[in-house]
């Protein structure tokens, strides 16, 4: 007689799959539901396509979550270096680049093969091209049946839902996993795109399209300094965009659904002492004074920000520095630290790498099973839970794939969460280089 524990999982993403093969490594049947005609499409387009796996340098303050008591419990089970032994155990060669963590290959396609193949080992039954339009729970059994788009029903011991969120598809795609959640009676929270270029409703902008450059970028919330970065800014026609933006757009998307004023402010030169900066701009002023604004500001930042810099102030690139004085001129210096942009939308969740919001957090336990249904599981973005740039979500993936994966199995995290063999569990994996 069989007495493996039969298991769907919904969704063939990243945790989607590492959920898939957790729980086959635990003795479970497994089936793999993915409403595409290939698994881990996501996958691909991560990293710029050389998939950033993780971050050696890990945090509780690289993630969005209202419990991250809660969250760190859940990481305490399957960490960076876990996931770095997981992959490992699959056959991928992991590399350090800066604390960044890749495959060796530097090609995304390279994790996609490795999980595909990793899924025929365990003998999971994959069906692609097949997406679940309703699940239930069989009142006084503990079977839940599914419904696929065809009609057909399906039965199950346990239910991972790891349909990821609509980040990056097209409008009205991704939201399966939600309608589920809701069906089973969670609370889903407002999706926000998280990791988005910034929308700047300013006349000047359209001028600064195509530039890039070295920037510390701060982000304001009704006059009060949320959060800061550092990193190559780019300007676009509409916004602005660029890693620093990326990490910041979490929080200006929640304040703009808020209907709150947003705005970043700009420092061109984010590796400048404010003291040694003053003294450069002193002694320009006496050695260059005679140039006029255009000439004054070469050498100092591209062209198209100077002309805009000028602008702003009221001023003509053909005025000379001197005549117009050190004070105006020490402003006009001045704003090449502090150069406001009034930021009136996100791009939509199209563009977004990843969606901020979704199922309550507070709705499952460090097991990642729901609160309200016995043997109902969720993973990865379909979770109110969202991490920085830098392979943070990512690793989210693999960590809430495999914790709903094995406890799904029947193995219990609980212990682990708790504390109880932390060290040990961490120091699993190998050391990289």
């Amino acid at each position: 007689m069989d007495n493996k524990v039969k298991i769907a999982v919904i969704g063939g993403g990243a945790s989607g799959m590492t959920a898939a093969i957790t729980a086959a490594r635990y003795g479970a049947e497994v089936t793999l539901f993915e409403k595409e005609e290939r698994v881990g499409k996501k996958i691909l387009a991560t990293g710029n396509g050389k998939c950033n796996l993780g971050n050696l340098d890990f945090s509780m303050d690289q993630y969005y979550c209202r419990d991250k008591e809660k969250l760190e419990k859940v990481f305490r089970v399957f960490s960076v270096w876990d996931s770095i032994s997981f992959f490992e155990s699959m056959g991928l060669m992991v590399k350090n680049k800066n604390g960044y963590l890749y495959p060796y290959s530097e090609q995304a396609s390279t994790v996609l093969d490795i999980l595909r193949m990793e899924l025929v080992r365990q003998q999971i039954t994959v069906k692609t091209g097949i997406g679940i339009k309703a699940a239930r729970c069989k009142n006084g059994e503990e079977v839940f049946e599914l419904t696929d788009d065809a009609g057909e029903n399906h039965s199950f011991q346990r239910v991972i839902v790891a349909c990821g969120s609509p980040a990056s598809l097209k409008k009205g795609q991704g939201m399966t996993g939600y309608c589920l959640a809701e069906g089973f009676g969670h609370r889903v929270g407002r999706l926000l795109p998280g990791l988005v270029q910034l929308q700047s409703d300013e006349s000047f902008i359209r001028a600064l399209g195509g530039v890039r450059c070295q920037a510390g970028v701060r982000l304001l919330v009704d006059g009060e300094e949320k959060a800061a970065e550092c990193g190559e800014l780019q300007f676009t026609d509409y916004g602005v965009s660029g890693i620093p933006i990326f990490q910041l757009s979490r929080i200006g998307a929640k304040a703009l659904a808020e209907k709150k004023d947003v705005e970043v402010y700009v420092d061109f030169f984010p590796d400048q002492e404010t003291k040694a900066y003053a003294c450069m701009a002193r002694l320009r002023f006496e050695t260059q004074g005679d140039k006029n604004l255009e000439d004054y500001m070469t050498g100092l930042l591209n062209k198209k920000i100077n002309m805009v810099i000028i602008k702003r102030l009221g001023l003509k690139p053909g005025m000379r520095a001197e005549e117009i004085g050190w004070e105006k001129i020490r402003e006009l210096m001045q704003i090449c630290r502090q150069f406001p942009i009034h930021i009136s939308n996100t791009n939509s969740m199209e563009n977004a790498q990843i969606c901020a919001g979704g199922v309550d957090f507070a709705q499952v336990g460090t097991e990642l099973e729901s609160e309200l249904v016995s043997g109902l599981y969720f993973t990865g973005e379909l979770l109110d839970v969202d991490g920085k740039c830098g392979g943070y979500n990512l690793q989210w993936a693999f960590t809430s794939g495999y914790v709903a994966g094995r406890n799904a199995a029947g193995s219990s995290t609980r212990e682990i969460a708790s504390g109880s063999g932390y060290e040990e569990e961490k120091l699993k994996g190998s050391p990289i280089c």
